[in-house]
This record gives C-alpha cells, structure tokens and sequence, in this order.
C-alpha cells in the first residue's frame, strides 16, 4: 500500500511522475481546477473584504471522491501542481479537500518532469505559497467583477451572449486601434531607381540612387523618376568609397512562453497544447513516458548550471571547440520577469530531436526542433559578416565639367565570416535586407557577395531601373503579432494570450482575413459606442499594465488583497453606475442618417442575433431590415441576379454566415452560399440540375454546394435524403457493400461502407483496390506524411509491406 500520495494537474503528468516514485507513492491527477466561482451568481462578497466564495465544480466532484479516498491511509500528501500562480491555487484548494489532524500537506515545485527533477523536489519539498494564492484569488476576482457587472449590462442595452472580460476587452480596442489607424492612412507614391552595374570582374549588381549634389533624394512621382533617368543615360559611374567593417549578431535568447508562441507556426492554442505534450511526457522505446521539455509557461531566459555545462558539452562535441564560448552566454531578464522558472529548453541534451523524431508528430517535431535549436544557438558564440558599403558617383558626360550634377548610388554587400550560433540551425543563414522601419523609408539596395571594388574603379553601366512604390498602411495583427503587441504592453500574461484570442473569435468580435485579424462590425461597437464613454480605464493599456503590476506586487508581498480590490472597485462602482444611465440601448434602436427605402422613415441602428443591422422605424408596419456590416470587397462585389425570378441577389447573415439571399424575400427565397477564395468571398455556383436519377425515388439528381463542398444529392430534399457518395472502387471487407467517401461532422474526410448504418466498416486512409503482394490483403491504403510523401501501405497488422509512390497532380 502506498505511504504517500502526490497530486498533479493532468493523467499524462501522473503516469510519467508515478514511473520515477515506485510503490511507496500513489500519484493521482485533479484534472485542472476542482473549486471555482460559482457560474450562476457573482460569487463575491464586496462589502465583506471581497471574499471569494468558491464551491466545487461538478464535473470534479467524482475526482475529489477518488482524492479523498486514495489519502485515508497517508501521512503526506504532496501537492505537485503546475509551478506558477494558477497551479499554486489548485494547490491550496486541493490542501483544504485533503488536510486532516494526522496528514501533513507539502508543496513540490519542479521545472521539468525527469527523474532526476522529481526526486530532488521529493527530498526537499516545500509549503504553498500564500502570496502567490492571494495574486491569483486577486485575478480572478478582478476578472469577475469586470465580467459579471458589464455583461449583463451589455445583456439589458444589446443583446444576451455579449461580454466584457477585463483583459480581453482592452485586446479587443487594441485590434479596433490598429484597424482606425490603417482606415485613416492614406499611401504616398515614391519611386526608387536602380542601376545595375558592373566592375572589372564579376559579379553584377544593383546599386540605388541615394544623393543628389550631396543632398537625399526622394522622387515623389513618375515626371521626376524620368527626368533623373534622362539625366543618367551616358552618365560616367566610378567608385567614390568603400568601407569595410566587421559586424557580429547575437544569438536570441532561450525562448520565454511569449517569444515561443510568436515564433512557432502554429496558432497560439495548438503552440501550448503542444508545448504541454512535450513538458508532460512522450513515450520512448525502454524509458516509458519522457518530459522533453521544461515548464512552458516562463517569462526568465534563467537556465541552470547543470543545463549550461550539458548544452556546452553537446556543442563542443557536435560543432567543434571553437563554438564553444570562453563563458556561458547569460540574457538580461523584462523588467517585469517574475523568475520563477527557466527558460524553456530541452531537458536533457541525449534527446536530439532527430533520435526521437519517429516517436513525436510531426507538429511535435517541429516544435521540438525549434526550441532544441533556440536553445542550443543561445549558448554559442555570435555569427560573424563582413559587410561592405559601396558609394558610386554618376556623373551625367553631356553636362558642362563646371556645372555637372553629381549623383551618389549606394550598395551594400555582407559575407559571413564565421557562422557562429547560427551553425545551430544548419549552417550561416542567409540574411534578406532589412524592411523599412517607417512608412516612408527607402529600399536599400542589397547584395550578397560583392565582386572587388575599390575607390576610383570605373563601372559600366547596364540597366537603369526605376520602381514605383507607395507607403503601406500598418499591418492587421496575426496571432504572433497581437501577443507581442499585449507583451509589449504589460496586457495580460502569456499564459492567458490563447484564450483572450479564442474569446475574441469566439464572441466574433473578430475576424480570420487571410491569417490576421480583423474586427467585426459589432466587437468595433462594443468598443466605440457602449465601453468607451463608461469604461475609459478598464479599455486603456496603461491602466490595465498597472493593474497587472499590482497582481505582481501581492505576490512579492508588496501589496494586499483586499486593498488592490477596493482601490479599483471605487472607481469601478462609479462607472458602472454612469453606464446604468447613459449606454446607447441597442435593443430600442438608436436612430441614424439613413431613410427606409420602403416607406421613408428613418432606419434604427439595432444588434440581432447575427450581428448589427438596419431596421425600419416604423415596425411592426414596415419590416424592412438592411445589413449594416460591410462585408469584404470581393462579397461586396458580387453581381449576382436570381436563377429563378432575376432579382439582385444581397449579402445576409444567418446562422452559419454570410450566404446571398434573393433580394425578392419572402415571394422567392432563393438562398446562394458565400465560399472563401484566394480573393475573398464569391459567390457558389447555383445548383445544377442532372440528368442522372436518384436509386430512391428516380427523381432528378442535382449539384449544390454545402458547407464543405460541391456534393450531389436529390433534387426532391428534405423529402428524399439521398445523397451520392464518391466510390473508392473497394469492395466492403465486412459484408461486401461499396466502400464510399464520407465526412464526418466536422467535415474531416473518411471512408466507410454504403450500407450503414447495417455495417459500421471505416477507415481513415483512402482503400486502393490493389492486392496487398505479400499477404493477399483485397485492398491497400493510401498514407499521405510530409517526410515519406505519398505510401501505399498494407491494412493487416501483421504485414509490413510498404510502396514509396509519387503524388498525382489535383
């Protein structure tokens, strides 16, 4: 029987820590919080010291059961939750459901889930950390008040399923702020010119015109681009200096939650749920689950000595001594950097991502890959270019030797000289030019390697080019994008950056174009006409920072809770107050410019069920409503007229989207989808009627077009359900039938028998009506990797038979 129990967050983190712990120890997982606010009322005594009054989660009341029965017969109970504020306050509500006269409560905190990590936490364990409770409790009584006094508000003046969190809010005005200043710019033309030269030995290349007389030339327009190339066309081009200088690069720190979720490809969520796996534990050949990673939510680029001494080693073993440093390389912490934990990186250096690539996904892999190599490249030396400044004096030869205009062209070219940590990424990478840092710089001209120049060589010249460019407005935020932009801003911490963007999208405050973030019609209202006037503080990044410096404070102990609390809610009462009285009621309608084309009167601005519209003033008189969001150009675009009466086809809303309705609605109700192009949204095709006959009722046949795709079904739906399925030629194993392309409902394609539901055969890989040759298999079936491309594989377990094939064109 064990003597003691530990109590982690997750089942994978329990399997792994129990492997290293043996018999004397009962590992059990709470599956995240088990005590919360209660949902259905505030949960807050404000007057009574903000009092947090917390009940258990119902989902949890059997893992707390299961808790308590596994601790009748321990003395210990360790407590072996995630190491940061939210794993500290599972902690103390865990202590308060186990706690007993003769069971002491202890704390192990650990950075990494290796045996050696964990029994070292064993030998020293520790207490729960007040303070770090208090600034959590204090977070999500913040949080509360914020949401549970706004929405509601937002319930009685707009519509129910609205809210306001308190960081997710300030988030939102950050992406209504970007999309006001790229609505307000107005681009500027400018012109580079180019002149591609060359010297007594080769290469060529291409140098911009900098100076004229000595002056920066900007050339605003096409007239004045013309008139210098005129002046060039004989111009006499020699080398006026060259300067040599020696430039190193650092490498980047060891990656922090924030850096990582930036730079890994992925969309924030699926970064950490990915960087969870790695921490928690992967299943190795012989060693069972093993954590590959450190903890993933950090905001230190700290690493130990033992990890410092490993990845020195590794490197002089694998790159040779002279990219070992003289001394470990150390980073300088955010100001704001609490320290708690490391950096993350690899957890031991014998786990090269390629000797476990076969055991990991392949969006583990890449992920594992990218911190192995920012880990690895922060402890070597820097990377080391020789970059090379060329300016080139024109002279034009038909001006007067007195009086000719000079003009100065500049190229710059860099070497690499030594590759240094970016040996850890597979060799020197090649450096693009730098992009403008402001609206209305300049293109440099850039080269790699430069052929030898000298001052005073003569160039021929052999092309003039001129390229016209116009200043571009700030870009749309994308995942990576925004979570800088909150870091930068002190909004929120990285650990709740996933979720603020799932809300965002979620509430459809926002929107996906083309990967970045666009905000909706209604997340910009929610932000200008029902916050702003009332909530000034609560959406100003300055306020919101401070707040978060307070959270801060309470857990070094420089602050307390109650008083952090009442100090905002003073002022957070009064506002609440005004906005009781003022906010525009969107549920009545709020008048604007616009007049009903029906029947003159004036058009209420109002928020539906789908989002803000126009309706008629005179309801229930007239019904006209109009939608009020502009919808992408290429939607705005669209010149459809009805297939069936002629008239103009318009852009509506409903439950799944935009789709085109008839604008002759209720008489014809003709509906069209809207489908996403490389353009933007376009219209679908309208259905076409076959000659084919439905198996069921012999009536026609007819393509439409649904949410994933063109299918063919009955033309007599929802009277006949017949849908035609794609065959894949393959006969069912089970009972003979056809096996058909299927989608389940989340639209993921896989292959099943026609006769279900009577036969419930399915397969995830595509069947090929091919004989397996080695064991006599009726079919193979098609597996599609990024690292093997196209295989056709045998379905029977015992046979391994395998065939590289080529993947055919779409």
């Amino acid at each position: 029987m064990a003597k003691s129990l530990v109590v982690v967050e997750s089942p994978t983190k329990a399997k792994t820590i129990n492997k290293y712990l043996g018999r004397d120890y009962k590992v059990v997982a709470s599956m995240g919080h088990v005590r919360d606010l209660p949902k259905s009322k505030l949960g807050v005594e404000v007057e009574n010291g903000f009092e947090a009054v917390y009940e258990t989660i119902p989902s949890r009341k059997k893992v707390l059961k299961e808790m308590r029965d596994a601790a009748k017969d321990v003395k210990d109970v360790y407590v072996a939750t995630d190491p940061d504020r939210e794993g500290e306050a599972i902690g103390q509500d865990i202590a308060d459901e186990l706690a007993g006269k003769h069971r002491r409560i202890h704390r192990l905190m650990f950075n990494e889930i290796t045996k050696k990590a964990i029994l070292e936490a064993i030998k020293h364990p520790g207490a729960i950390d007040q303070r770090m409770v208090a600034a959590q409790r204090a977070r999500r009584v913040l949080d509360r008040l914020v949401g549970y006094k706004i929405s509601p508000l937002l319930w009685d003046k707009v519509r129910r399923g609205l809210s306001a969190g308190r960081v997710q809010s300030v988030a939102l005005k950050v992406v209504c702020d970007r999309e006001a200043e790229i609505e307000r710019f107005v681009p500027e033309e400018y012109w580079n010119l180019f002149a591609r030269l060359a010297g007594p030995q080769p290469p060529e290349f291409e140098a911009r015109l900098l100076k004229k007389e000595g002056e920066t030339v900007k050339v605003g327009n096409e007239a004045e681009a013309q008139a210098i190339l005129a002046d060039l066309q004989d111009a006499s081009l020699v080398v006026s200096s060259v300067a040599i200088r020696e430039r190193r690069k650092h490498a980047a720190p060891p990656f922090i939650t924030s850096k990582l979720q930036q730079t890994a490809r992925f969309p924030v969520k699926k970064t950490m749920m990915l960087a969870q796996q790695l921490y928690e534990g992967i299943e190795l050949p012989g060693e069972g689950l093993v954590g590959l990673i450190t903890y993933m939510r950090t905001d230190s680029t700290r690493v130990s000595e033992q990890a410092l001494d490993e990845v020195r080693g590794y490197i002089g073993r694998s790159f040779g001594p002279e990219y070992v440093p003289d001394k470990p390389n150390f980073y300088r912490a955010k100001a704001d950097a609490q320290d708690a934990h490391e950096a993350i990186r690899p957890t031991s250096m014998q786990y090269d991502p390629e000797a476990v690539r076969r055991y990991l996904t392949g969006d583990q892999y890449s992920l594992y890959r990218l911190i192995w190599n920012r880990f690895v490249a922060s402890q070597m030396p820097e990377a080391v270019f020789d970059d090379t400044t060329v300016d080139i004096t024109a002279t034009p030869r038909v001006a007067a030797t007195a009086s000719a205009v000079a003009y100065t062209f500049r190229v710059k070219g860099s070497v690499p000289k030594f590759a240094g940590w970016q040996a850890a990424y597979g060799g020197i990478l090649t450096e693009p030019p730098e992009q403008p840092a402001a609206a209305d710089s300049q293109d440099e001209a850039s080269s790699g390697a430069l052929p030898p120049l000298a001052e005073g060589t003569a160039l021929d010249l052999k092309q003039l080019r001129p390229e016209q460019k116009f200043t571009q407005p700030p870009p749309r935020f994308t995942e990576a994008t925004l979570v800088k932009e909150l870091e930068e801003n002190g909004i929120g911490r990285p650990s709740t950056y996933a979720q603020i963007i799932t809300v965002l999208q979620a509430r459809e405050y926002v929107r996906k174009i083309e990967g970045r973030f666009k905000p909706t019609l209604l997340g910009r209202m929610l932000v200008t006409d029902l916050l702003s006037p009332s909530f000034d503080d609560i959406l100003d990044v300055d306020y919101t920072k401070r707040l978060e410096d307070q959270l801060d404070d309470i857990e070094q102990g420089k602050a307390d809770y109650e008083g952090t609390l009442g100090s905002f809610y003073e002022k957070f009462k009064t506002d609440l107050a005004r906005a009781e009285r003022e906010m525009v009621n969107l549920k009545e309608g709020v008048k604007t410019e616009d007049i009903c084309e029906k029947c003159g009167s004036v058009m209420l601005k109002k928020v539906g069920r789908f989002g803000p519209f126009l309706a008629c003033s005179a309801y229930p008189d007239c019904t006209n409503t109009r939608e009020l969001e502009k919808t992408d150009a290429a939607a705005e675009d669209v010149d459809e007229a009805c297939e069936n009466c002629g008239r103009p086809m318009v852009i509506k809303r409903g439950r799944f989207g935009q789709f085109l309705a008839c604008s002759g609605y209720p008489e014809c109700k003709t509906t069209r989808k809207l489908i996403a192009t490389k353009q933007g949204l376009a219209a679908a095709k309208p259905d076409q009627i076959l000659e084919e006959r439905c198996p069921r009722c012999h009536a026609n046949l007819i393509v439409k077009q649904g949410r994933f795709g063109e299918f063919t079904a009955c033309s007599r739906y929802p009277e006949c359900k017949y849908v035609k399925l794609k065959s894949t030629g393959v006969a069912c194993p089970k009972d003979a039938g056809e096996i058909v392309e299927r989608r389940s409902r989340r639209g993921k394609v896989f292959y099943g028998c026609s006769n279900y539901p009577d036969c419930d055969f399915t397969l995830w890989q595509k069947p090929i009506a091919e004989k397996c040759p080695e064991c006599g298999a009726p079919y193979l079936v098609e597996k599609i990797t990024r690292r093997h491309g196209r295989q056709l594989v045998c379905n029977n377990e015992g046979c391994k038979h395998v065939r590289s094939e080529e993947l055919t064109p779409v």
